[in-house]
């Protein structure tokens, strides 16, 4: 099982603009990640991306992002029980 989490793209990085080198930084809540975005061209500062180990796999929009974030807090509290 693969688990994708969501982030918000805050910057493209101008000098890998190349379309298999294009990377950018993600913010997970308050935590920033340098991420792979060769796999999502369409991508742009403001969209919210699927991540699964450093490599964005898909845009999602906004509601989809929380709503996936808010079940992965829910397991994260259930699983300290």
């Amino acid at each position: 099982m693969c688990l994708a989490i969501p982030g918000k793209l805050t910057e493209i990085y101008p000098e890998e603009m190349d379309h298999f080198q294009r990377s950018g930084k993600v913010l997970f809540g308050g935590i920033s990640q340098s991420v792979n975005l060769s796999l999502v061209p369409e991508a742009k500062v403001g969209d919210y991306i699927l991540v699964h180990v450093g490599v964005a796999l898909s845009v999602v929009d906004e509601e989809e992002a929380k709503k996936t974030k808010e079940y992965l807090d829910k397991m994260d509290k259930e699983g300290g029980k």
